[in-house]
């Protein structure tokens, strides 16, 4: 079904200590968000305790329009989430922030990341009487956080409570009537970090830095694993009580899925790519005239791969800048279709030449197959492929869609079948033992579970199809 590993999801929530135009503060956020998802996208505003929102299919321009957007002004909260490209499976109903009316209160969140105990959770709030509207886990954790608010005195004791039932990856914003709600997961797989608004006008908290830098916030630091952040008009204040270890983020979004100008857990998610693509040219050293990287994500570890081994860097791949990241289409030739749509050669950069491509990843196969052919009728005499990450072998359990191993190339053949597959004159990957060194320095551990089969958690052979039914949704 797949052939690129599809974007997680962005989440953001402000608190102004004034009423303001929180609505395009969230705006301009999910912009800077929107390569973490271009299926769908909503800002939900708490305006004096009334939360009203928008969410809608779509970019975030397409979506929202001054209109809507004055409409949402005037609050002192707010909180945005784009969601990553599904298949058919895509529907309103699924798009986020979700709000729930309370008899404590109402309540907004969205969130980044999936359960793996969705499905069980789900049918012991539905034998209690409970009735779901979507398919996706954020309704599960509302479910989770309205339960204990039943008995607990605060949305963030509740939530506090709730986290020992919810297993997975989530990173987290809630608002209520007077607060904003930060979270992680004690296993800090996605990222979450916390920013300040010039003249200490009020607190952001977002999916990537790069999104704080578009707001015009202060980078302050990220969220730990499993603490759950507080800021209202008291202040700001954490709860520790699921802290512990370092945690274990998904190694993943330095490769491929955040922003080249965002800083994780202290690295640079440029630096490290370009540290990929160094490590690459020493794993594997190849004979060739030009280095050229898959447009955009794997551009800087072509221009590691480049410095490294003294082969001049070129731009033999040109993106069409309207068409979003790869797409799953319903049958084979649709796909070949999108990828010629999105990328095409030049041929100047590579007619006669010895090619070195560099990319992120390979999943299925398919577009980097269709790459190699459309290098070669642009007149390359070979083409090397260097991917910046380990074969992935395994599913995985936390917001990705690589869903069971049967979809996954180096799963089903080994390297020299796939070299012959594609078409390529040789075909080397990152190694297990260099790929957290891209990140060498980070304040936390890394899940590399795609690629080891090692998880930070105990986790299900393989995800049930309903499973994943509720993962594409998020």
């Amino acid at each position: 079904m797949f052939d690129k590993l599809r974007e997680e999801c962005g989440v953001f929530g402000v608190y102004t200590k004034e009423n303001s135009e929180v609505s395009r503060y969230a705006y301009t956020a999910l912009y800077a968000l929107q390569h973490r998802g271009q299926e769908s996208c909503g800002i939900a505003v708490n305006n004096r305790g009334i939360i009203d929102y928008k969410r809608g299919m779509g970019l975030v321009n397409e979506v929202f329009d001054k209109e809507n957007l004055e409409r949402l002004n005037g609050g002192k909260i707010a909180i945005g989430h784009v969601r990553y490209s599904t298949s058919a499976l895509s529907h309103h109903h699924n798009n986020l922030p979700i709000v729930v009316k309370h008899i404590k209160g109402p309540m907004a969140l969205s969130f980044n990341g999936s359960l793996i105990n969705s499905r069980k959770l789900r049918e012991d709030y539905e034998n209690k009487g409970a009735i779901f509207h979507s398919t996706n886990d954020a309704e599960v954790i509302a479910y989770a956080v309205t339960e204990q608010r039943l008995v607990c005195g605060s949305i963030e004791e509740s939530l506090e409570k709730a986290m020992y039932k919810l297993k997975g990856a989530y990173s987290a914003v809630i608002m209520s009537p007077k607060k904003l709600i930060a979270a992680r997961d004690p296993n800090g797989i996605r990222p979450l970090c916390l920013g300040i608004l010039p003249e200490e006008a009020g607190y952001v908290v977002v999916s990537e830095s790069c999104a704080l830098n578009a707001v015009g916030a202060e980078f302050v630091r990220d969220i730990k694993p499993g603490e759950i952040v507080v800021i209202s008009d008291k202040g700001i204040s954490s709860i520790s009580t699921h802290c512990g270890d370092k945690g274990s983020l998904c190694v993943f979004e330095y490769i491929y899925f955040a922003r080249p100008d965002s800083v994780i857990e202290g690295v640079s998610v440029h630096e490290s790519r370009i540290k990929a693509g160094e490590f690459l040219a020493e794993q594997h050293p190849v004979e060739a005239d030009v280095v050229i990287g898959v447009p955009d994500s794997a551009i800087d570890a072509a221009l590691g791969y480049s410095g490294r081994s003294g082969i001049p860097y070129g731009m033999g791949l040109v993106k069409n800048r309207y068409v979003g990241r790869t797409f799953i289409q319903p049958t084979q030739e649709m796909r070949e279709s999108t990828v010629k749509i999105k990328l095409s050669a030049i041929g100047s950069v590579v007619s006669g030449k010895r090619v070195v491509v560099v990319d992120d990843s390979m999943v299925r196969g398919t577009t980097t197959r269709i790459i190699i052919k459309m290098l070669r009728e642009a007149g390359a005499k070979e083409v090397h492929i260097r991917l910046s990450s380990p074969p992935f072998r395994n599913p995985c359990f936390f917001g990705t869609d690589i869903d069971n191993r049967s979809f996954l190339i180096a799963n089903q053949k080994t390297l020299e079948e796939i070299k012959q597959e594609i078409g390529a004159d040789s075909l080397g990957y990152l190694s297990m033992e260099n790929v957290e060194k891209v990140a060498e320095g980070a304040n936390c551990g890394f899940c590399s579970g795609c690629f080891s089969g090692r998880y930070p958690m105990e986790v299900p052979d393989e995800l049930p199809r309903d499973k994943f039914d509720s993962k594409l949704s998020q």
